[in-house]
């Protein structure tokens, strides 16, 4: 999916509409966390030094009935003007396209950076409707979307817009995130070994469908494991059980059979008597052998053999892509088979690959971001992406 990007077009002088994705989280009107806003600044940076007019605008938050104070973009752009180092003038409408954006934007010097209010204080983002896309477009002369966790949405910022801009171009985070996940899944160095996790294995159905076809190990931990090793005949105490999949796992499980994908579940799991609550809570637990689970327990680890198994089977690869914990990582307790795969990838010598979410979450907690090749930043779109899904924010950008 090669499209063009930030590199591929003159920008001096034109109005330059970038959705960025400053979806930060906030407390009491401070934000806690502005890795977000740093990962946007290589692209704002790029546009402000080759003399673009950068006009950004983002959704924060779910605001339910429009308009919402605490739903405001106002601390975004006070950060954001301290990591720039220049002025950034925002452009406050409950309209988003209002007097002060139009006022804003007409009185914008070479390098100036504006930008709008949350764009889903308009009800008609959401819905992509065409007045607002157009308006959005009114402000600009070309379109760069950087907000790849918005990308599986077709909303007027992230795909609307682009029916009346042109170029429209991909950001420097997107562009990175086609370029790596994208060779993974369509021209991966081998080895290539899959690892998913988490609770539920209805979010991952189509994942791991589309994963048997390109991977060489498929190894499937956390709650969404069990309902495997039910669909093997083994008993799994209290653990998470969906019912209405095990022949779906059956399916997959014959699927990597015949395309000589090798798939490996938990051997052991750590047991505990009630889940922990509250979740971090100090808690007593037993490790037994995957097929031997008691009854009145219930898995909420992968044990050290599993532990030991998948991390020797992501030191022997080439390319590795993780998606979901393996346990109740949020207690340190059964953090220990999340732990333990994040730090078999930090070792290993293999391009490694967190999608986003959870797995993001994990890695960052544990101090390990730093030795993985790529950390996406969009959870559900990374999931789409691993789908095989179109997503819409980057069909409409222009290609290469």
């Amino acid at each position: 999916m090669a499209k063009k990007t930030v590199d591929d077009i003159q920008v001096a002088g034109k109005r330059v509409l970038v959705r960025c994705d400053f979806n930060v989280p906030m407390k009491e009107g401070k934000i806690t966390n502005d890795k977000r806003i740093v990962a946007a600044l290589p692209t704002i940076q790029k546009l402000v030094k080759d003399g673009a007019k950068v006009i950004l605008c983002s959704h924060l938050g779910k605001p339910k009935n429009g308009p919402e104070e605490k739903f405001s973009l106002a601390p975004v752009a006070v950060r954001l003007s301290e990591l720039l180092g220049q002025p950034v003038v925002f452009a406050n409408d409950d309209t988003v396209v209002g007097e002060n954006a139009k006022a804003a934007v007409a009185a914008m010097n070479n390098g100036d950076v504006v930008l709008l209010q949350n764009t889903r204080f308009r009800k008609e983002e959401t819905k992509n409707i065409e007045d607002f896309s157009k308006e959005l477009a009114s402000l600009a002369d070309a379109y760069v979307d950087d907000a790849f966790g918005s990308c599986h949405r077709a909303h007027c910022s992230t795909e609307g817009v682009t029916k009346f801009t042109s170029p429209n171009v991909a950001g420097y985070l997107i562009g990175k995130e086609l370029s790596i996940m994208g060779k993974a899944l369509e021209n991966a160095d081998r080895p290539f070994v899959a690892v998913l996790g988490g609770a539920k294995i209805e979010d991952k159905l189509n994942v791991i469908n589309n994963l048997l076809e390109k991977v060489d190990t498929l190894i499937i931990g956390g709650g969404m494991a069990f309902t495997f090793l039910k669909a093997k005949g083994y008993e799994i105490g209290k653990s998470l059980l969906d019912e209405s999949k095990i022949d779906y796992c059956k399916d997959m499980m014959k699927k990597a059979e015949e395309k000589g994908v090798k798939l490996l579940l938990p051997v052991d799991t750590v047991c505990v008597k009630e889940f922990p609550n509250p979740i971090d809570a100090p808690i007593d637990t037993v490790v037994c052998d995957a097929d031997k689970i008691p009854s009145d327990m219930e898995g909420c680890d992968i044990g050290p053999k599993s532990a030991e198994l998948f991390g020797n089977a992501v030191k022997a690869a080439k390319t590795v892509v993780w998606n979901g914990p393996m346990g109740v990582f949020e207690n340190p307790i059964l953090a220990k088979g999340t732990l333990a795969v994040a730090q078999a990838m930090a070792d290993s010598e293999a391009v490694t690959i967190i999608g986003g979410g959870d797995s993001a979450a994990a890695v960052e907690q544990m101090g390990l971001a730093e030795k993985m090749t790529h950390i996406s930043t969009g959870g559900g779109a990374s999931l789409e992406y691993l789908e095989g899904k179109v997503l819409p924010g980057v069909a409409c950008l222009d290609d290469k």
